[in-house]
């Protein structure tokens, strides 16, 4: 599905790294090396030297010895997905979950090699990151890390990620492998997942990082299926490495293997961090490899060709991405921060702001002269690095908390930005920063022009928990006295904007209030929060965000929901029905729609054509064209979204996201978008064949403007059978009928419906189909 996407854009936009080498070459390589290495040099190579979580203390929050015999300066692995960790002089970027609500391609690819960049500028060896979990449950501790709740979107925006880091030689890190995807009962319970949904939805966005060349995965600390820890399940490590192909390293969370013995076994390459000592010198159990894994292959218990591979995967990973040519040795102080990062922060804050509500009321017109500015999250509180990992709430939200996070160099908060772009308009700005003090709020609200209420709600990692959440958030309601806060200022303003940051969905209670006239999601945007905010709602930047999840009206309305048990056994009972699929399964309008985001224009679809380009049963190719038009009066960007639903008789969601492009488009004129469809958009995993599986039967490609807003559908039809292929007249392209023997083409069609319905089947032979039949069923509509 994803393979010959990426290979085709990386091509097209000239991103093919020239120090990036092939697999085959780096497994070469890191054959010959390790075939003249002792068995205590390759166990050293393997095995973690520590964990560091004082600042300053060593290199990186993981590290692995060097060799110098090999030219090996030993790995320094550091998190987080939106900055170097502890790092003194870096940028804080956006939240992979804002990346996502890009829904662009190109911006995915430059936040990767802009985090990559500044990996590379202090050294460090392997980025944590990026996160490939999916929002299963909207309350996840850790879904802003991640891209959302959509397997395909995930897929995309983390490949180009993984590409963009290890095109400037960063190793990336694929993970949490597997069934991460709650904070409760992570390290004590697990997560039972059936086949299907496990190859269809949590495994696609590894499957794709895998095609993108990532070099690393790190196994999570949860069981699988009620049996072995994912870091010690050979069946769960053997779905990457023998079903997906993956040649690079599989590294375990820190101190997520109990056995080391039977992790080494299972295919785990590399143990982290190494030891037995958590946090403050506690000791964590688990048996660490070094001394223990030589005995082991030893006394027969681990084969010797088990530890060269781990040793081959880890060399192979460092050449991989050319680590041996000139890398920059590790310095955590060093500063690689850049004007071009700014920039990019900013663009992207702005590109993934998400106008949910729009009654007129945004941009802000340039007659405004007073200006609202109310609550804590408009503000800088207690200052962004106030508490550790990001623990805290006070002031504007831009990062969730816990190990995927960074220093802040600098926040721009919301107040500074407005007051400093209203002047440019003659306007003036009056703020009221409490959340309890719902008097002065209204006060402020009263004879403004217009009134900007901003609410937040946060999470993150469970080792810290804030205000009563462990992680994971115990509801989906605002913070800080959020609902309240804006009720009384839509009470007292009658055009009233809300501001959201969040870490993901949350309740709306007051969406019917009649003087909320607009409303944007605005997420965790880095470093650049304020600036990249004011940039849309003073019209300099024409929204184009879209949510990368659903928004429903109720908590009851979500399919599932986070196990806040101590020790969690999940059971992912909605199988592969995930976000909006569960919404289509169940008939649940949502309040805003997955994909949902509003512009400063408008768009019209027409022409929707759908075209085989290959007829087989194996790999079939089909292509999509829809003509958009913005007709209206500036320009903007459409995010075209692609939907393909399977034929009835399958067990499958009503419709599943195949595709997307952002194209932009000047007001008054259209362009073409083209999706090019290939084996996996049709199919599903059938556990019975244990094969990818296209059935016969009716296919539908929806396009729109989201999930639930599809402007245009066309159906047609696949029967596979031995030799035969039945396909709806639909299908009937230009390129099919280009090449039918000249007298068919010129015989004229019926004219008349009843002529129609009593067309005959016609058998035909085409060239390129190596002497495959085809019959073309007519079916006028």
């Amino acid at each position: 599905m994803f393979k010959k996407f990426l290979l085709a854009f990386l091509l097209a936009n000239s991103l093919v790294n020239a120090a990036e080498t092939t697999w085959d070459d780096a497994v070469s390589r890191a054959k010959a090396v390790v075939s003249g290495m002792s068995l205590s040099e390759k166990v050293t190579l393997v095995t973690g030297d520590g964990a560091v979580f004082k600042k300053a203390t060593k290199k990186c929050i993981g590290n692995t010895p060097a060799n110098s015999r090999i030219n090996f300066p030993g790995l320094c692995l550091q998190d987080g997905p939106v900055g170097v960790r502890w790092a003194t002089a870096v940028s804080a970027f956006p939240a992979g979950m804002n990346v996502a609500s890009t829904f662009n391609k190109d911006l995915m690819y430059a936040h990767g090699k802009a985090v990559g960049e500044e990996f590379r500028g202090t050294g460090v060896n392997v980025w944590l990151g990026p996160v490939l979990n999916l929002a299963r449950t909207p309350e996840g501790g850790r879904n802003w890390e991640g891209s959302g709740g959509d397997q395909y979107l995930s897929a995309i925006s983390n490949s180009m990620q993984i590409k963009g880091a290890q095109g400037v030689g960063v190793i990336a890190t694929a993970k949490h492998y597997i069934g991460n995807d709650q904070e409760h009962g992570r390290d004590t319970g697990g997560s039972t997942i059936d086949d299907r949904t496990m190859r269809e939805v949590y495994l696609a966005p590894f499957e794709a990082a895998i095609d993108a060349g990532v070099a690393a995965f790190m196994c999570s600390y949860n069981k699988i299926n009620k049996t072995d820890l994912a870091c010690e399940s050979a069946p769960t490590l053997n779905l990457v490495k023998k079903d997906l192909g993956f040649q690079g390293l599989i590294m375990s969370d820190w101190w997520a293997v109990v056995n080391g013995i039977k992790a080494a076994n299972a295919g785990l390459d590399l143990l982290m961090p190494g030891d037995t000592k958590c946090c403050d010198g506690v000791n964590v159990v688990g048996t660490p490899w070094g001394n223990n894994l030589i005995n082991a292959v030893n006394s027969g218990t681990v084969s010797q060709s088990r530890v060269d591979d781990m040793a081959i995967r880890n060399l192979a990973a460092f050449y991989k991405v050319g680590q041996d040519q000139g890398y920059p040795p590790v310095n955590i102080n060093a500063n690689v921060q850049s004007a071009d990062h700014v920039a990019h922060i900013r663009k992207l804050g702005g590109e993934s702001t998400v106008l949910l509500k729009n009654d007129g009321a945004l941009p802000i017109k340039s007659t405004v002269r007073k200006i609202a500015v109310i609550g804590s999250d408009a503000g800088p509180g207690s200052g962004p690095n106030a508490f550790e990992d990001r623990a805290g709430l006070s002031g504007t939200l831009a990062m969730g908390w816990g190990s995927g996070t960074c220093e802040f160099p600098y926040l721009i908060t919301p107040e500074s930005a407005i007051k400093s772009r209203a002047s440019s308009i003659g306007a003036s700005v009056t703020s009221s920063l409490s959340d309890t003090d719902l008097t002065t709020a209204k006060s402020v609200a009263t004879g403004a022009d217009i009134a900007f209420v901003f609410v937040a709600a946060d999470s993150g990692e469970g080792y810290k928990t804030v205000n009563g959440n462990a992680g994971d958030r115990n509801n989906l309601s605002l913070w800080n006295n959020g609902d309240n806060l804006i009720s009384a200022v839509a009470d007292a303003n009658t055009n009233t904007v809300v501001v959201i940051h969040a870490v993901g969905a949350v309740l709306m209670p007051w969406i019917n209030h009649p003087n909320i006239k607009a409303i944007v999601f605005a997420g965790l945007p880095g470093q650049e929060s304020g600036n990249a905010l004011a940039d849309v709602l003073f019209g300099s930047v024409v929204p184009s965000g879209r949510l990368p999840f659903t928004i429903n009206a109720n908590s009851a309305d979500y399919g599932a929901h986070v196990d806040y048990s101590k020790n969690a056994e999940v059971t992912y009972s909605e199988g592969i029905f995930i976000d909006y699929k569960w919404n289509d399964l169940k008939g649940i309008k949502p309040l805003f729609p997955f994909g949902h985001g509003l512009s400063y224009t408008k768009f019209s679809y027409s022409n929707l054509a759908v075209a085989v380009t290959s007829v087989s049963a194996t790999q079939p190719a089909v292509k999509v064209t829809v003509n958009v038009a913005n007709i209206g009066d500036v320009t903007g960007q459409e995010v075209v979204q692609l939907y393909v639903g399977l034929p009835s008789g399958v067990s499958a969601p009503v419709k599943q996201l195949r595709g997307f492009e952002k194209p932009s488009i000047v007001n008054g004129q259209s362009t073409t978008v083209q999706f090019n469809l290939a084996f996996r958009d049709f199919a599903y995993w059938s556990v019975v064949t244990q094969k990818w599986t296209i059935p016969s039967g009716t296919f539908t490609v929806y396009v729109g403007a989201s999930a639930g807003d599809i402007k245009l559908q066309v159906s047609f039809t696949f029967i596979w059978k031995i030799s035969v292929i039945n396909i709806c007249s639909s299908l009937l392209s230009h390129s099919m009928l280009s090449q039918l023997p000249k007298q068919r083409q010129q015989r004229p069609r019926p004219q008349q419906p009843q002529q129609r319905r009593h067309a005959r089947q016609r058998i035909l032979q085409f060239p390129h189909l190596q002497h495959r039949q085809v019959v073309l069923v007519p079916k006028y509509r």
